[in-house]
């Protein structure tokens, strides 16, 4: 494994204009801590910073939508969001705010540099006025129709559909987001960067880089597009321009933004600074959602090369995707989010931090789903993880009393033992190269070969010979060595219920990975289950309903499912008799390559053989389990192709509160009608 002297770890700051969702903690702050926690684990120096973004237009917006100054709005979110990172367990080093006087001296002296420097110019332009409220409007005060894809509600910097960034004066039919007026242009002054003299530099150093492949395109033609960008604005709530005679302009808040992670260093400890931003041994790790890319891969590191300080360029930009709801992008803007607060009262940080990183949006955009969370979480997390920690310190604690010695491995034994040494330096790796989804699943297959070990050795049944007592005590000994090695592999991602384990084991505080698996465990605790099944919310708990906390957010969040629905209308008789419900006999039931939800079923139907795809791969721990059985299949659908694999009909299974199961038959014969 990758060794390193020190890390500096920062994560995108949230904009303090709302509560934090599960979007947010899925695509930069949880694989961060994950990540923070996974270095800490091997004894290295991590520092792991972050703060609120509270800054910019759309703080000026929400705040005269909820009759608020600015600074009450920020105040109120930067607490709210502050508590429900410390909820789900985000472990900053330091959580600061853009809106502290520091930050602003730090902007204005980055600013006077690069304004010395030659890297920033001042401009007459024209920008949108509006006659109906007599002002000059900055970008998130105008709405109108994107240039690039003819969105008809892009934002006045961003279009929110296509991705494409651009001045407001460019939006077709531009009209005032408060007051819907059309609006006019005036001429007015402004500061513009130069980020096109940054080019062949940018170029150069981005070419040294190794971020995902996606990032290094998008980050390479938006290079190549490099133009003088504006970045002041007309308000009274910024950092204000450090120049005289320009009252009522400041720097505008992707200018000041990504310098709060120096700033929030600052109001850590100088000391840290110089230990971490201006050593160059130090290696720097961003995590920022692909919505950040262009701010994080080409503007701040421009920022950084125009001024005088030596602060560290980002060496590891990990750029994750989106994590949709109901197909549709986490949005705290479009309403389209969940409740965290309503969320915690319902699911333990640990759960949803497990299911978050199963499904983490690392290379593709994910969905969310409260269905499959519910199964993920029953039968893997408790199912099997849980599953083997408890049934093992359980018998120990039932059978032995004791800790358990260690005798005469046999060779099952110590191939077990090399199976789970060698899937624990996966594990790490995975941690290493920030998948968090692939440590998890690592961190499964290591539960699921521990459990395999255990039903094959029948230590309940050495249990009733006195002559067994050290081959039973040599059994469970190994199966304590797993328990410390899935201690080490999942402590990053469910810390509290690892301490809780540990604590199991006598350890009031929890070792150092590479210790985990030869550290002496001397006396056990009575163990209690580390994580408790989920239950499908009752009824009238949702997620929409807003909390003494988020007041101030209209979002139309989304509910909890309810699992008690209406039968679908009616049908005619004649309708269900074109339906052909047949048993089938699986011969073979394997999983499709690079799919995460298909399974490929080869089935007997009355001696046709043909093949069904189903997409319950989550759902089935052992596939090989499913050969032998009788299922339902509807067998006269149309072929189709999936994963260009020929499917010939479905197989019927219910998923339903938590529960999936496939229907089956135990005398009837293949291919038998069912009706």
């Amino acid at each position: 494994m990758r060794q390193h002297n020190k890390t500096l770890i920062t994560a995108a700051l949230p904009y303090a204009n709302g509560q934090i969702h599960v979007g947010h903690l899925a695509g930069a702050y949880l694989p961060a801590d994950i990540y923070h926690r996974y270095l800490v684990g091997k004894g290295e120096k991590s520092l792991f910073i972050c703060g609120s973004d509270e800054y910019g237009i759309a703080i000026t917006i929400k705040a005269e939508e909820a009759k608020r100054t600015p600074q009450q709005q920020v105040d109120h979110f930067h607490k709210i969001n502050k508590k429900l990172f410390s909820r789900m367990g985000i472990d900053f080093s330091h959580y600061s705010r853009t809106s502290l006087p520091h930050h602003a001296e730090r902007t204005q002296a980055i600013f006077k540099e690069h304004l010395r420097n030659g890297w920033i110019e001042k401009k007459t332009i024209h920008q949108l006025f509006s006659p109906a409220e007599g002002r000059f409007l900055a970008d998130r005060y105008v709405v109108g129709t994107c240039p690039k894809c003819g969105y008809h509600e892009a934002r006045g910097d961003e279009c929110t559909k296509c991705g494409a960034s651009f001045e407001a004066t460019d939006l077709l039919n531009p009209v005032s987001k408060m007051t819907k007026k059309p609006l006019e242009l005036k001429e007015t002054e402004h500061y513009f960067f130069r980020f096109d003299l940054f080019k062949e530099r940018l170029k150069k150093w981005l070419e040294t880089k190794n971020f995902k492949p996606a990032t290094m395109n998008f980050s390479r033609q938006y290079i190549e597009d490099l133009k003088p960008r504006c970045i002041t604005r007309d308000l009274d709530w910024g950092v204000p321009l450090p120049i005289d005679g320009t009252k009522g302009k400041v720097l505008y808040v992707w200018y000041d933004a990504p310098i709060g992670y120096i700033s929030a260093t600052y109001d850590l400890q100088a000391e840290c600074v110089n230990e971490y931003w201006l050593d160059p041994k130090t290696r720097y790790v961003q995590f920022v959602g692909k919505d950040n890319t262009t701010f994080h891969s080409v503007l701040f590191p421009a920022m950084i090369m125009g001024q005088d300080t030596p602060y560290k360029l980002v060496d590891d930009l990990v750029v994750n995707e989106f994590l949709n709801l109901k197909g549709e992008k986490f949005s705290k803007s479009s309403g389209n989010s969940l409740d965290l607060e309503s969320m915690l009262r319902w699911i333990s940080s640990d759960q949803l931090r497990f299911y978050l990183s199963l499904i983490a949006p690392e290379h593709q955009d994910c969905d969310f789903s409260f269905e499959d969370l519910i199964v993920r979480v029953n039968s893997e997390l408790v199912g099997k993880l849980g599953n083997f920690i408890h049934r093992t310190l359980t018998f120990i604690q039932s059978k032995i009393g004791s800790v358990p010695k260690v005798g005469v491995l046999e060779v099952g034994d110590q191939e077990f033992l090399n199976q789970i040494e060698a899937l624990l330096d996966t594990g790490a790796a995975n941690y290493e190269n920030f998948s968090i989804k692939k440590a998890v699943e690592t961190l499964l297959e290591m539960a699921q070969l521990s459990n395999r070990y255990f039903d094959h050795q029948k230590p309940w049944s050495l249990v009733k010979d006195p002559l067994a007592k050290n081959r039973l005590e040599t059994i469970l000994a190994v199966c304590l060595k797993a328990v410390q090695a899935l201690l080490a592999q999942m402590g990053p991602v469910v810390p509290v219920a690892t301490k809780q384990a540990w604590g199991f084991l006598g350890h009031a505080v929890v070792p150092p990975r590479a210790q985990a698996m030869s550290i002496e465990v001397e006396r056990l605790e009575p163990p209690l289950p580390l994580f408790q099944k989920l239950e499908p919310p009752v009824k009238d708990e949702t997620m929409s309903e807003p909390t003494e906390a988020c007041q101030l957010q209209t979002a139309k969040t989304t509910p909890m499912p309810d699992h008690h629905k209406e039968l679908t209308p009616m049908i005619e008789f004649s309708d269900f008799e074109k339906v052909d419900l047949r048993v089938a006999l699986v011969l073979e039931c394997v999983a499709v390559p690079k799919s995460e939800k298909l399974l490929q079923f080869t089935l007997d139907v009355a001696g046709e053989k043909r093949v069904i795809l189903s997409g319950v791969r989550q759902f089935v721990q052992d596939s090989a389990a499913l050969v032998g059985k009788k299922v339902a299949i509807v067998a006269n659908l149309k072929p189709r192709k999936m994963m260009g694999i020929e499917s010939h009909g479905m197989i019927l299974s219910v998923m339903e509160e938590g529960v999936f199961e496939m229907l089956s038959f135990s005398s009837a014969p293949s291919g038998g009608r069912i009706g």
